[in-house]
């Protein structure tokens, strides 16, 4: 009896280190996972939080993937950056966007686990603040945010609104090394002149950090002000889109930003192909329910394994 109890318990173990073991292969780290963030809104508009996983279907180039990975909860870290147009356009909306800033971060930022950068743009681009979990620290960076001295502005050569640029620059440089949940807010009349990269280019930049573009129209009526590139950066990157104005304040659509950011599902898959050459595939997350509509980013970089 005790030898066959002592068989039993050796069986037992071995079957145990042979599933960890599988799973060890399964979830190497070889394997690309595929991450979406989504937001689901009903015929009124309304967020909708109650959804389930059954309730999605993933197709990759056409072809359905198997969800792995699903979760309602918001508790990941978050990452936000915050770029602010300070070209003479916006001259006349900068103190609204600092306080509207501010006010925005003293409700969302979770001190002991959430972090945020804020560069400005303008002629050139500068990080006013390094990633910082301090309140502190962002009043006192966003204080200096401001537009160009009369003396860097005859000293100009070039361009004078780099929109994409410090896109490409926040996605690579910061959001690129960053996990959990990652977005831009953009605040912008949407005037582009001088940057190195294009409009695809910047989006491509924040698909490929896996970072959401909020995109913040805000205009004084100047010319040059385009809602068409801040509409696009919002749409390739599965972000949203807002407008300041009279129907809505800086303070109402940070309010609307806060409760995308807190009501967004998390999706994961592993792709049925594995990519033998790096490239961009397309992403469609289609929700079975009619009536509904979801916002998520519509591809991802898959790397090949020999790729940095």
């Amino acid at each position: 009896m005790e030898l066959s109890r002592r068989r039993f318990l050796w069986l037992t173990s071995l079957a145990v280190r042979m599933a960890r073991a599988q799973d060890d292969v399964t979830f190497s780290s070889d394997v690309q996972v595929v991450n979406l963030l989504a937001t689901v809104r009903d015929k009124n508009h309304a967020i909708l939080r109650d959804l389930t996983k059954d309730d999605f279907q993933v197709l990759e180039n056409g072809r359905a993937q198997n969800i792995r990975y699903f979760t309602r909860e918001t508790d990941l870290p978050l990452t936000i950056g915050l770029l602010v147009d300070t070209s003479m356009s916006q001259v006349k909306v900068l103190d609204a966007e600092r306080g509207a800033s501010l006010r925005f971060l003293d409700q969302v930022l979770r001190e002991n686990k959430d972090h945020v950068f804020v560069m400005q743009f303008d002629l050139a681009v500068q990080t006013k603040q390094p990633l910082t979990g301090s309140r502190r620290d962002l009043d006192k960076s966003l204080a200096y945010v401001d537009t160009p001295t009369r003396r860097q502005l005859m000293s100009q050569a070039g361009g004078g609104t780099l929109l994409y640029d410090s896109i490409v620059d926040a996605s690579t440089e910061i959001m690129k090394k960053q996990t959990g949940r990652k977005a831009l807010i953009v605040m912008s009349d949407g005037g582009e002149n001088g940057s190195d990269a294009t409009l695809d280019e910047a989006i491509d930049a924040a698909v490929r950090a896996e970072t959401l573009i909020y995109t913040i129209f805000f205009s004084d009526g100047s010319y040059g002000a385009s809602t068409s590139i801040m509409q696009k950066l919002a749409k390739g990157t599965g972000g949203g889109y807002f407008e300041v104005g009279k129907k809505q304040t800086i303070d109402q659509v940070y309010g609307l930003i806060q409760e995308d950011l807190r009501s967004q599902y998390s999706i994961g898959y592993v792709s049925d192909k594995p990519p033998v050459v790096s490239e961009f595939r397309k992403i469609q997350l289609v929700l079975k329910k009619p009536g509904l509509v979801v916002q998520s980013r519509d591809k991802y970089w898959a790397g090949a394994p020999d790729s940095k």
